[in-house]
């Protein structure tokens, strides 16, 4: 395989911070340039993170002395070092927006961590194993920008990671959700914090996450819905409605999930064979970062577990259980996702895997 020059944008934040530790050792990806605010810009990595490495891991040895760049004065010295950049900025949205657009313009491809232009129609929001063909907008997206090479394409938010991936099989099945209600608990690192860094969140729960209620309830229906000519169109159903808390763990967002079928519906150990067997595009390609199993089912009451399963297959694998009848719906259950990992720079790492395999970013 192709070796890809890697940028991120956004280096020394917590995301940013997990886009560096992926790729130290990635088969495909060699890190050759980061980027932050001015306040960094110029510093050596290690100096620029320093009191706030957030990662269990120590810094790489090949991003520890080198220099960041300015992800806004240097967009076209880091455009020209790059093959792609990772994004995942702390600013307003309508910086980013502005911010991406400049990238894919110095036709640079931007694969983004940001919620700034998931609701962009023509800009791809995808989860790999779920809607890979939505990267058929990439040229649309191509003309509107007047670029050959520059794109946009986003993940999508790290709380629908957790129940989103176990109700696209059942749909792809052939089975038609009708009502779907999920509650979630996310851990504080989907804010960019350690408990030595939000000591209020030690043995404290938050009933609100700022607009992660809406995003819960919206992006399921961007990532099931269908590319019509030059634009994304959501799809109808199902009506979801949700329920978002902030938890006091390190990691891992977990979804208790609710679900109403439309007509016909599966057994329960008809919904555990669909998960078995369920496979996407990353798994039929081999990328390095996708799991070989993508849904694991414990039987266990009790799993899963965040502290015990968020880690499965390098953090990207979707864990679930508790399948069961319901007293008001069809069937409850449980869900968990690793949130920096398959929810957040892992996701996107892969996202840029599949993207380079399926020829939309090529080494220049």
């Amino acid at each position: 395989m192709k070796q890809y020059h890697v940028g991120i944008i956004g280096a020394t934040g917590m995301v940013g911070q997990r886009f560096v530790t992926l790729m130290e050792n990635h088969p495909w990806f060699r890190l050759t340039a980061l980027a932050a605010s001015p306040r960094s810009a110029g510093k050596p990595y290690e100096q620029a993170v320093a009191g706030r490495w957030a990662m269990k891991a120590p810094i790489p040895a090949n991003a520890r002395d080198m220099v960041v760049l300015d992800a806004q004065a240097d967009v076209e010295k880091i455009a020209s070092m790059v093959d792609f950049v990772f994004c995942a900025v702390d600013m307003k949205k309508e910086e980013i927006r502005a911010l991406e657009e400049r990238y894919a313009r110095a036709e640079c491809p931007v694969v983004s961590n940001n919620s700034a232009h998931r609701w962009t129609q023509d800009v791809p929001m995808v989860v790999p194993e779920l809607n890979p063909e939505h990267l058929a907008v990439i040229p649309a997206q191509r003309r509107r920008l007047g670029t050959s090479r520059g794109f946009i394409a986003v993940k999508s938010n790290c709380s629908i990671q957790s129940y989103a991936p176990l109700l696209t099989p059942l749909m792809k099945a052939g089975y038609e959700l009708d009502k779907v209600l999920v509650c979630t608990y996310q851990a504080i690192s989907g804010a960019g914090k350690t408990f030595e860094r939000w000591p209020e969140m030690v043995d404290n729960l938050i009933p609100y996450i700022g607009g992660e209620e809406e995003k819960s309830e919206q992006e399921p229906l961007k990532v099931w819905g269908r590319v019509e000519g030059d634009k994304i169109v959501k799809a109808d159903g199902p009506a979801i409605t949700a329920q978002c808390l902030r938890v006091p763990l390190s990691d891992g967002h977990t979804a208790a999930t609710f679900l109403t079928f439309r007509g016909e519906k599966p057994s329960v150990e008809q919904i555990k064979e669909i998960w078995a067997a369920f496979r996407g595009r990353p798994q039929e390609l081999g990328l390095p970062s996708a799991p070989k199993q993508f849904i694991h089912y414990f039987e266990e009451d009790d799993r899963p577990q965040a502290r015990i399963d968020r880690e499965l297959e390098g953090g990207m694998a979707i864990t679930a259980g508790r399948l069961r009848p319901d007293s008001q719906y069809d069937y409850k259950f449980v869900g968990l996702s690793h949130n920096t990992l398959r929810g957040a720079a892992g996701g996107a790492v892969l996202l840029a895997e599949l993207l380079c395999a399926e020829g939309y970013i090529q080494a220049k």
